[in-house]
């Protein structure tokens, strides 16, 4: 693969990157709408918290990191799972065991319908319960809406899975085989490992902010700040998903090198977009803490911690793009491994020791978590780097194909 790279003329080579960076777009664009647009009820939600005051946007913080923890994070690590499986059966035109997985592809859609009607409701939902319950009205309004999209979900499923006599051409939901559940569920553990460990560490850092002198003003600025986070996450996220979706697909057709350069297209645009989002952090920091309080401090600190997160979202970006392409070839572990070592015993303990111990408060335990983040980073690059891509795409053939191999096998005879 290598030494085919090598013999391809320059402008080739660019064509093909820039007809890669061409679906990408395509695939991420979409979703980084969906994405923003789901988040963006979480920063509606502080905003309100925080006019309510210091002590109740402290208090939300912590109730949506106890949530996160224990569903949110969870449950969309277990969705990572989808990806490989699907990518690859898609690139290896297997269009049964896709279908089987998704039901169909355009599922999406639905989900974009509903992300956006649940935020439109979102805010009068909000105005009405923080009027009639107060503190714990602006808390019930995200499950209130959350309860909407499921509601509008399942009925969408439910009608497209019994409609005709309640049979999909290629199987729906009720006819799944064990040995389909068997396989997705030796995915869903290492990448809803790999996604939580993540999740896991930030919220430990807030839980961490609540330890330093004045906790609830420590606490309040780094709401503040991550909700800007949040929105750039949901850009994150879809990187990530494209990247996955481009390495597996080619991976399941045993592309080699097309999923060999679907990979270091993804991970240049997530550079581009790490130094985007860094850098919109920056021009922020001095009108985003005005929009959830009036409080001249919590505004100042908010101003300053974003500086220190503008650096890390540099590395953020192509972190998230590497934990996209290790679900694209179905070796999420690696990813747990990078995580367990960069955030757990480089990121918490140098975070901690500058908080704590050096006495720089908030700003010690971003510094600490930039110093982590990069560690992380250097070792997913590191497994990326070692990746044999032919084997990869030979391996993934031939997981994703072999049923509808032995399906036309009988068919034949």
């Amino acid at each position: 693969m290598e030494a085919e790279n090598q013999h391809q003329r320059p402008d080739k080579h660019i064509r093909l990157v820039l007809s890669e960076l061409k679906v990408q777009q395509a695939i991420a664009f979409p979703l980084a709408a969906m994405n923003i647009t789901w988040f963006a009820k979480y920063v509606i939600t502080t905003a309100f918290l925080g006019r309510l005051g210091e002590f109740e946007l402290a208090s939300g913080t912590l109730g949506f990191m106890f949530a996160s923890v224990t569903g949110f994070s969870i449950l969309n690590g277990l969705c990572g799972a989808m990806e490989p499986i699907c990518g690859q059966a898609y690139g290896a035109k297997n269009f049964k065991l896709l279908h089987k997985t998704l039901v169909m592809m355009s599922i999406t859609v639905p989900i974009m319908f509903t992300s956006v009607l649940a935020v439109v409701l979102h805010v009068p939902v909000n105005i009405f319960l923080s009027k009639t319950r107060g503190f714990s009205g602006v808390s019930m309004a995200i499950w209130v809406t959350d309860l909407i999209v499921v509601v509008l979900l399942a009925v969408y499923v439910a009608v497209l899975e019994f409609k005709k006599g309640g049979k999909w051409k290629e199987g729906g939901w009720c006819e799944q085989e064990f040995k389909d559940w068997v396989r997705m569920l030796k995915l869903c553990g290492p990448c809803c490992l790999m996604l939580c460990l993540e999740w896991w560490c930030y919220e430990i850092l807030v839980m961490l902010t609540g330890k330093l002198p004045n906790a609830k003003q420590a606490v309040s600025i780094i709401a503040i700040v991550f909700n800007f986070d949040y929105l750039l996450y949901g850009v994150m996220l879809s990187l990530a998903t494209s990247a996955s979706v481009r390495v597996s697909n080619e991976l399941g057709a045993n592309q080699a090198g097309p999923a060999y350069r679907a990979s270091y297209t993804s991970l240049s645009l997530g550079l581009v977009a790490g130094f985007a989002g860094g850098l919109a952090m920056v021009l922020f920091r001095g009108m985003w803490g005005r929009l959830f309080s009036h409080d001249k401090a919590i505004v100042r600190g908010v101003g300053k911690a974003m500086l220190w997160m503008g650096l890390l979202e540099l590395l953020n970006f192509p972190l998230a793009v590497c934990g996209g392409i290790k679900r694209g070839t179905a070796k999420p572990w690696l990813g747990t491994y990078a995580n367990i070592v960069g955030f757990y015993l480089l990121a918490l303990p140098l975070g901690v020791v500058l908080a704590f111990r050096v006495h720089l408060g908030l700003y010690g335990m971003l510094i600490g978590f930039l110093g982590g983040v990069s560690g992380t980073l250097m070792l997913q690059l590191f497994f990326i780097s070692r990746i044999n891509w032919v084997e990869e795409a030979s391996k993934a053939q031939t997981l994703a194909a072999v049923e509808s191999i032995k399906d036309e096998d009988i068919v034949q005879t």
